[in-house]
Formats: C-alpha cells, structure tokens, sequence
C-alpha cells in the first residue's frame, strides 16, 4: 500500500496570556526524533531532500512557506517531468503536512524568520542511510505565480 501525502488540521487558540499553536490529531507514537529549521534571509529555497522509507510531518510554527513534494520514479536519476505537490503552510491557519517515504520534498520561505519543525519516523543514522538529495532547483515549483 503506497502511503499519500495528507494534511492534518492544527489550530491556534488566542487569549490574554498570548498564543497557543497545536495539533490535537497528530499521532505521535511513531516520531523518533524532530528538528527545528528557519534561515537567514527570505526568500529562501532549501530543497529538495527524499528518503525511500523515512516519513516526515513538517509544520510552520512561525510565518509562511511553498513546500514541494514529489514522488520519486528513480532514485538515481529522477525524471525532471514528475507530478510536484505544492502546499502553502503559515501560522495564521496551521496544518501538519505528512509526507510519506518515497517523496523528495522541499520549500521556500515567504516571511523574514519563518520557522518549520519537522517530525520524523527514523532515526539519524536510519535516516542517514536512506538519504537523497538533488538541485534546489532540479524541480522547479519556487516561482509565485500572480493571480
């Protein structure tokens, strides 16, 4: 059974004492570890990073990002013409995004200090052994097409 990329509902609640971002639905017994990624300017177009077994969750707990998802035909020589899966993630109306194993994925960053956290299924040395990696611009999904 080939697993599908699927967005879970976060939320965030506001009172006086300031702001809470969660996400009651996510299942959590399979995390093995998480990372904590933002950069130093905006734009900025980290990309693209795939795993064959490995599944990640990533969130925006701090402003916007385009996050690119492609399913892989060939491990050593993708095809340049694959299906790209994009997704706009921010803080305001948050979702965790599941990317399964089996897809390279990527973003760009839209606001200065934008914060993403990302679950993941494997560990480091799991996931070091399951590791491919192409151009930030192999796939092209970074243009903001004006509507």
């Amino acid at each position: 059974m080939t697993k599908k990329i699927e967005l879970i509902d976060a939320n965030v609640s506001v009172d006086d004492r300031g702001e809470l971002l969660f996400c009651n639905d996510f299942d959590m017994s399979k995390i093995k570890r998480f990372y904590h990624i933002s950069n130093f300017k905006t734009p900025f177009v980290r990309a693209w990073h795939g795993h064959k077994f490995e599944d990640k969750y990533i969130l925006v707990s701090k402003g916007a990002a385009l996050v690119a998802a492609v399913k892989i035909d060939d491990w050593k020589k993708p095809s340049k013409n694959l299906n790209i899966q994009t997704f706009t993630l921010n803080d305001k109306k948050p979702k965790l995004l599941f990317i399964p194993g089996g897809f390279a994925h990527g973003y760009k960053t839209f606001l200065p200090d934008t914060r993403l956290i990302i679950f993941s299924t494997s560990t480091l040395s799991e996931s070091i052994k399951d590791d491919y990696r192409y151009d930030a611009y192999y796939w092209n999904p970074w243009t903001v097409k004006e509507r």
